[in-house]
């Protein structure tokens, strides 16, 4: 686990930090987000979890800019306020498997803004295989992005995320539709990540399985915070077994 783990409930002093504090969302008079309080340091892996219409999407929003709220959202390092740079990855979106795509094509698209069907130079093909290699995927290079497996495709994802390099990775059920051992590389890449880029990711998820080893923090979210710590202790708590209409605590 990373350095920063023991600073969860401390105060975030001089450290690299992610203050989400006193967050309130309300759409058409409801409130769908009540006082949401979260510190994310550099270097943590954190968690988010909840029963569909949590609030999950509408907190991820909130961080991105794409939703009004109120109360605050600053990024620090240093002790000095800084502007916070985000590179998200959504959930995976569906490729045709016939479309003719490319990987490359894919990057110089979204990196360099030039049209799929035109060649790209040897500086564009250089530069997504130093993407890609951020995540061990430069082999994916040139096959077409319909031919990926879900493991592929979020490496993908990951790496077009990462250029330019974040402060802060956000990840929207990046396990769906990746099996049990794309999942365990996948955690794997995202603890790599983050100790050699020393940023910090959020992402949510339904699957608990890999939480234990791999992340530092989980937030169980229903509109509030219910319960925010470690894998162990919010899996295990009330609030988990309520949130999940389940009988007893436990994962």
């Amino acid at each position: 686990m990373n350095a920063c783990k023991h600073l969860h409930g401390g105060g975030c002093g001089d450290a690299c930090c992610l203050k989400i504090e006193n967050l309130t969302v309300k759409i058409g008079g409801e409130t769908i987000l009540d006082n949401i309080n979260l510190h994310m340091h550099c270097g943590q892996l954190v968690a988010l979890i909840g029963p569909n219409g949590a609030g999950k999407s509408t907190l991820i929003r909130a961080i991105l800019g794409q939703r009004e709220y109120e109360g605050s959202i600053t990024f620090q390092t240093g002790g000095k306020k800084e502007k916070l740079r985000i590179g998200y990855v959504p959930q995976s979106p569906a490729f045709d498997r016939a479309d003719p795509v490319s990987v490359l094509d894919l990057f110089t698209c979204c990196i360099f803004k030039r049209p799929a069907f035109l060649p790209p130079t040897k500086q564009m093909r250089a530069k997504v295989t130093e993407c890609l290699t951020r995540v061990h995927g430069e082999s994916l290079i040139d096959k077409r992005v319909g031919t990926l497996s879900g493991g592929e495709l979020q490496r993908v994802l990951l790496a077009l995320a990462l250029e330019p390099l974040p402060n802060m990775l956000i990840l929207d059920e990046p396990l769906s539709g990746v099996d049990v051992e794309g999942m365990e590389l996948l955690m794997d890449m995202l603890d790599e990540i983050r100790s050699k880029y020393d940023l910090s990711i959020l992402m949510t998820t339904h699957d608990f399985s890999t939480l234990e080893a791999h992340v530092d923090q989980v937030v169980l979210l229903q509109s509030s915070i219910l319960r925010k710590g470690s894998p162990l202790d919010v899996l295990n708590s009330d609030e988990f077994a309520r949130a999940f209409h389940m009988t007893g605590g436990g994962a």
